[in-house]
């Protein structure tokens, strides 16, 4: 889809993508005009798909001298996919400035220097794993690669080069957690120091998780998106912190509390050269967050140039998410602005209702969606995923003690939005276990209209376990 979108005159591979030169042939990418590989084809492979080496390339620059080099227009330097998890993915036109800054934000905060050794979880096509990897390029980091993240290969890596970097998302940590349990081993993970998440905020049981496993690691969550080259905002969930009797381990609050709260989800506070504010209807303090600076993009891709502003810098970026910020400085995220459930004449946004249904110690993770109800407009549905030992029940209310068994029921998680403040009106109408992983994007976001799909494919049977 990027390809016919783009239409490329250029297709770059190695060894382990040729078959994308069969596929590109004939009228599928009319304006691909030259197939180059990294690597060294044989002859045949050459012949067969009228393929260029980077040999032949040099040949050609010595044969006919200085080359004459172009430049993209706008100071464009990538043109990176968002994940597509609101809507058919975009091409977003990044800058060689924000690239740069936004890379260099990340050296500053997360601490990144020249003895790190760098694993790469997240793929290069992705904006934070492209941000993460030139930030390491430009402190002189190490480089350590695996074909694609699975937890297995990931902790044979941080095992194998001794990881000290990483990025993750909820469900990559949430993986690597399960890995480990399941072969009861924790090998090579005292290495490492530093670990940033991004992809959605950490639930609390993740976060004391993730420091049992990662004892050494200071770990942060960022908040950002591809239109922004990456994270907008940093906060700091652990810092193993050094005292006088030794090495201890503190949970650093965010303002004296837990970095979830019934309103939304704490993502910290900008990066010094990333402007914010939140635009408001009414006496409210939440409303939508918007943007400005360098790290802005220039523009989508199919947007024309003249159409874009001649000053990207000066221009407010909508984020689409709705938020507030706090007293101390720091921005909440409460929900999408076209994301929100409309139910019974009232707005629902489903990231308010997980942060509180993932406060449950029995909750793995949960997805909230909204279905068509002829009453409501729409139906608020809880898909909810059990931590370990933990049952399901359809009229359980407690859980009992003299079986050492943990049951978990649609009651007595409405008891517990109850207890949590949420507003009546938010909690979910219907809970549903959901018994395998939730759909992805290649990203590791959360697919939520493949879920919704599903959540309205089994409408007839409800309460259902899907």
């Amino acid at each position: 889809m990027a390809m016919v979108t783009i239409r490329p005159k250029m297709l770059v591979t190695d060894e382990s993508c040729y078959y994308w030169h069969s596929a590109a042939r004939g009228d599928a990418i009319p304006s691909l005009r030259w197939h180059v590989s990294l690597s060294s084809p044989s002859l045949d492979i050459i012949n067969k798909y009228n393929m260029l080496t980077a040999e032949m390339l040099v040949e050609q620059s010595v044969i006919y001298g200085s080359m004459n080099y172009s430049f993209a227009p706008e100071g464009a330097v990538i043109i990176c996919f968002t994940s597509g998890t609101t809507g058919r993915p975009k091409g977003v036109v990044i800058s060689h400035t924000a690239l740069i800054v936004q890379s260099l934000a990340k050296v500053a905060i997360v601490g990144y220097s020249e003895d790190d050794v760098y694993l790469h979880t997240a793929p290069l096509c992705h904006i934070g794993g492209l941000s993460s990897a030139m930030a390491m390029l430009m402190v002189g980091a190490c480089h350590a690669f695996i074909p694609k993240f699975e937890a297995t290969l990931a902790l044979e890596a941080i095992e194998q080069h001794h990881v000290t970097s990483l990025i993750t998302v909820p469900a990559m940590m949430a993986d690597l957690i399960s890995s480990v349990r399941l072969k009861r081993i924790q090998k090579g993970c005292d290495s490492v120091k530093k670990i940033l998440n991004g992809g959605g905020g950490l639930s609390d049981n993740l976060i004391k998780d993730a420091t049992r496993l990662f004892p050494r690691a200071k770990l942060l969550s960022a908040y950002g998106m591809t239109e922004t080259c990456s994270s907008l905002t940093f906060t700091t969930l652990f810092e193993p912190m050094l005292e006088a009797s030794g090495t201890s381990l503190q949970m650093l609050a965010v303002t004296n509390s837990s970095p979830v709260k019934a309103r939304g989800v704490c993502v910290g506070k900008p990066a010094p050269h990333v402007e914010i504010k939140i635009c408001v209807d009414g006496s409210s303090n939440v409303g939508r967050i918007l943007t400005r600076g360098p790290h802005v993009m220039l523009r989508y891709w199919d947007q024309i140039p003249e159409k874009a502003s001649n000053s990207v810098e000066e221009t407010w970026l909508d984020t689409g998410d709705i938020g507030f910020i706090d007293d101390h400085g720091n921005l909440w995220l409460v929900g999408r602005t076209n994301g929100h459930i409309k139910s019974g004449g009232e707005n629902i946004y489903p990231e308010e209702v997980e942060a509180v249904l993932i406060q449950h110690p029995g909750v793995l993770s949960s997805v909230v969606v909204g279905i068509p109800d002829p009453r409501l407009t729409e139906l608020v549905v809880a898909c909810i995923r059990l931590r370990e030992n933990w049952q399901w029940s359809d009229d359980s209310f407690k859980y009992s003690v003299q079986s050492n068994e943990l049951f978990l029921s649609s009651t007595i998680l409405r008891l517990h939005c109850r207890e949590k403040n949420l507003t009546g009106f938010k909690i979910p109408k219907i809970f549903i276990l959901w018994k395998t992983q939730f759909p992805l994007t290649t990203t590791g976001k959360i697919r939520r209209d493949q879920i919704r799909k599903e959540v309205m494919s089994q409408q007839l049977s409800f309460p259902n376990k899907l």
